[in-house]
């Protein structure tokens, strides 16, 4: 390996490793409550420890592959799962991905001839300005959606849905997990869309998810569970495709997979305990905060391709102020969605110990499994 790729690849230190593995874990407990991946969190992260974009994306795609497998399994067996919504997304979000794929290496090799020392800073400031556009939309309008409700409503917005409905685009397929019925053209499209954002920025679960639950009238905890599913074959593709160009770094994939296997199953269980409503406001306000963290870091990139004067010392206090606000949000989401977990927990165990005393343990396992709960 030679050239500009060559220059890609970071040494790791034990406290870059550290952090890594953190990254990880928010990133695998915001995956399994939310069902984006979590790369929202983790690419813009090992950007901030000095990953360059385009192996970010790639790394990140490839610890997708792993930590979405063990997410839909988890999933499956909640009954969260429409298989049959995911393989119509998945005939389109292949080529989205290598669409993808494609752009992010000519901006990469471009931006290495053009500017020498700033290599792969063309692609970083497309990653940054890609997550700041997509996501602000993403974000705004799920809190829109929380707040905006009226006769007490608290579901998701059905405008769109209603409205596609009523085009009758044929054929409509009827997804049985998921008791919806949608055109196969707007399935594809999403599809088209997920595998593209996966594959730019690793952030396919946030058009993916939002598009199942206000284009197709998806349930919250189906999205999730159908994205997970989705997402695991769009990381092993994806993964393929980077590894072909030479963009994956095994290092810090294995770095994101100490952290995120735990944390995946956290998130998993938090669906399961938390209402739809506080599920889409603790995601937007994530959301919004990593787009902040994401856009102060933009002019760095500016000013590494010539485009914006200002003085190189500024780079250090940007990417540091980026640094801390994504780790401020992904660190309060995480101890929201832990606080929601450990509350259940309790409760159950509660429960539990308040049974075993009038009944007895063996009766008490009968009567709480008898109602639906895990013991």
């Amino acid at each position: 390996m030679g050239g500009p790729i060559a220059e890609l690849f970071i040494n790791i230190h034990l406290s870059g490793a550290i952090q890594m593995v953190l990254l990880g874990f928010i990133g695998g407990v915001l995956s399994g409550f939310i069902g984006s991946g979590g790369a929202f969190f983790m690419t813009p992260g090992m950007m901030n420890l000095g990953v360059h974009g385009v192996v970010a994306v790639a790394s990140n795609v490839t610890h997708k592959f792993g930590k979405a497998m063990i997410g839909s399994r988890t999933h499956t067996t909640m009954g969260n799962v429409d298989k049959r919504l995911a393989f119509f997304m998945l005939i389109t979000a292949a080529a989205g991905i290598r669409l993808a794929v494609w752009i992010m290496s000519t901006l990469f090799q471009s931006g290495a001839g053009d500017h020498g020392g700033a290599s792969g800073a063309t692609a970083d400031l497309y990653i940054s300005i890609v997550f700041v556009a997509i996501l602000t939309v993403v974000g705004l309008s799920m809190l829109k959606d929380v707040f905006g409700k009226e006769n007490g409503q608290t579901g998701p917005s059905t405008k769109i849905v209603d409205f596609l409905r009523g085009l009758h685009l044929p054929p409509v397929i009827h997804l049985k997990v998921a008791d919806a019925r949608v055109s196969l053209w707007i399935l594809l499209l999403g599809g088209l869309a997920t595998g593209y954002m996966a594959g730019t920025i690793g952030v396919g679960g946030f058009i993916g998810v939002p598009a199942m639950i206000y284009v197709f009238g998806v349930p919250t905890a189906v999205a999730a569970g159908t994205e997970l599913y989705l997402a695991m074959f769009m990381g092993a593709f994806g993964a393929l495709n980077y590894a072909w160009e030479g963009y994956v770094d095994i290092r810090l994939v294995l770095l994101l997979y100490l952290g995120s296997l735990l944390g995946i199953h956290l998130g998993t269980y938090g669906v399961k305990v938390v209402s739809e409503k506080v599920i889409r406001l603790v995601t937007a306000v994530i959301i919004l905060l990593c787009v902040m963290s994401r856009a102060i870091a933009i002019p760095m990139y500016l000013r590494q391709i010539n485009v914006l004067a200002m003085d190189a010392g500024w780079d250090v206090y940007l990417n540091g102020a980026s640094k801390a606000l994504l780790f401020l949000s992904g660190i309060a989401g995480c101890s929201a969605i832990l606080y929601y977990v450990i509350r259940a927990y309790l409760q159950r165990k509660k429960v539990h110990c308040s049974i075993s005393e009038s009944v007895g343990p063996e009766r008490a396992n009968y009567s709480l499994h008898a109602k639906g709960v895990a013991v």
